[in-house]
């Protein structure tokens, strides 16, 4: 979904508290000064060995969960911090507190903290949206469900979708023994590939608009190798769910004739109209720039910005207060996998600021090899363009690696969506679909694992479900390159 996506950069805990406070009430006397004079990160001045704290994250997500899972299960919050210690503790300190401040408060006022309200708002909205009625989990009902939830997604968000769709389809597979791969093939289209038709579907798409780029191109030139990879995808599910399914289709009551037939309606349908809502909330951040804000050491938070989040914010109130407690209990809704992004995300939006810094830094960083690789005679390359976005993607957040590419590919939309159609479709593209290569290529991924393990799904591990997109997704990207992008 839609993120206020700037640069990742912030602070003491007072000065968190106030520039919380700024953030979300906006209040006029706590500006402090201009963000024309900043400090600046230039990634040319930072090795590579900086991104070790990013990569520490990283591995601790990966390995953890597979050699101390009790020690993760309990002290996760605790590693988390610690590694955005390993960071920004050596960064103030060879940088200077000032520079540190600024990059803290940055990244914590204009993406941390607009990231975890959005994704608190479509959380708690989608949650309050509960299907009842006889919800059976057979093969064709399931893949019905899983293009459904790809259409979807790029009219409400990934996010959104995922959190409208995911309990329902758990709870319409309770009675099936075989369930991760539904799970897994739900992640790879309702949280990554749906989202790639308009950018309101995922953040880079989005960032793009912002940008210069048509609300409907990506609507065009994304469409082919979307209904390709979908395609495939639901294909290769419907068989392989269709395989377990006949092995072990499991006792469901309706199946047995133990429940009669209820016909599906919505509870919480106000929840639907909310959704709208945010939608409008965080469109309005991308259409009205008034061009002021409330400046904090040197960070500025744009009105819009702000405004946007007390919507959110008061989207979130009302929702809790629309929806009876009752439905929420039995859709099996708790702040359990909010609570575990929120501490994960807030280690790696902190741990990737070199990371990111470093490729902006283009030839001259120490990741300049990779900024090379997408150009052939000084003319971009889509193919490299598709691979190199979309593994960067995989494992960095994808909105500014799509910001990264954008720019490095000339950065004017007029030309990118013309001359350049193809390079943008490739960006794009690989931005958007190898979000779904781990865990943490998008933040769905992470929030529909953390729900289904909840509900009792042995979810895979990180390198247990880089085994599956590997697998599948993989091969499925060499033959996408081969028909859209050479």
């Amino acid at each position: 979904m839609i993120t206020q996506i700037a640069s990742r950069r912030a602070a003491p805990t007072s000065l968190f508290l106030i520039g919380l406070l700024a953030g979300a009430v906006g209040l006029p006397d706590l500006a402090l000064a201009a963000e024309a004079g900043a400090p600046h990160l230039d990634g040319r001045a930072m090795g590579a060995l900086w991104v070790v704290p990013f990569v520490g994250i990283l591995m601790s997500i990966a390995l953890f969960p597979l050699l101390a899972p009790m020690v993760w299960h309990h002290h996760f919050g605790k590693i988390s911090a610690a590694w955005a210690a390993a960071f920004l503790l050596p960064f103030a300190a060879v940088f200077g507190v000032e520079l540190a401040t600024f990059e803290l408060l940055h990244t914590l006022l204009l993406e941390y903290i607009p990231f975890i309200i959005l994704l608190t708002a479509l959380f708690t909205v989608a949650g309050g949206v509960r299907l009842v009625g006889s919800l059976v989990g057979t093969p064709l009902a399931n893949t019905v469900g899983l293009a459904l939830g790809t259409a979807l997604a790029s009219l409400m968000g990934t996010t959104g979708a995922s959190m409208l769709l995911i309990r329902p389809l758990l709870r319409a597979n309770e009675h099936r023994r075989h369930k991760v791969h539904t799970v897994v093939f739900f992640i790879f289209l309702v949280s990554n590939v749906g989202g790639s038709l308009t950018p309101l579907g995922d953040p880079p798409l989005f960032l793009g608009f912002l940008k210069g780029v048509s609300f409907f191109w990506p609507t065009v030139h994304l469409l082919g190798p979307m209904l390709f990879l979908s395609g495939l995808l639901l294909a290769i599910y419907f068989v392989l769910d269709l395989v377990l399914h006949t092995r072990d289709p499991g006792k469901h009551p309706l199946i047995e004739g133990v429940h009669e037939r209820e016909p599906v309606r919505i509870e919480g349908g106000v929840n639907l109209l909310l959704l709208v809502a945010i939608i409008g909330a965080v469109l309005l951040s991308g259409v009205w720039h008034p061009g002021v804000g409330v400046t904090l050491y040197q960070v500025t938070v744009p009105l819009e910005t702000i405004v946007s989040n007390l919507l959110l914010i008061g989207i979130t109130v009302l929702s809790l207060k629309l929806t009876s407690e009752k439905s929420r209990r039995l859709n099996g809704f708790s702040w359990g996998p909010i609570v575990e992004v929120a501490k994960l995300f807030a280690a790696i939006f902190l741990t990737i600021i070199p990371a990111i810094a470093i490729l902006k830094a283009g030839t001259d960083g120490a990741l300049g090899a990779i900024i090379a690789a997408v150009n052939e005679g000084g003319k971009p390359n889509p193919a490299a363009y598709f691979w190199a976005a979309g593994i960067l993607s995989s494992f960095l957040d994808n909105a500014p690696t799509y910001l990264i590419f954008f720019n490095t590919a000339g950065g004017d939309a007029n030309l990118l969506m013309g001359d350049l159609a193809l390079t943008l479709t490739a960006i794009s593209a690989g931005a958007v679909f190898m979000g779904a290569n781990s865990y943490i290529g998008n933040a769905p991924n992470f929030m529909v694992k953390a729900i289904a393990e909840e509900r009792g799904v042995a979810m895979p591990s990180f390198f247990g479900y880089m085994a599956w997109s590997c697998g599948i997704l993989v091969p499925l990207f060499g033959l996408m390159t081969l028909v859209f992008f050479v």
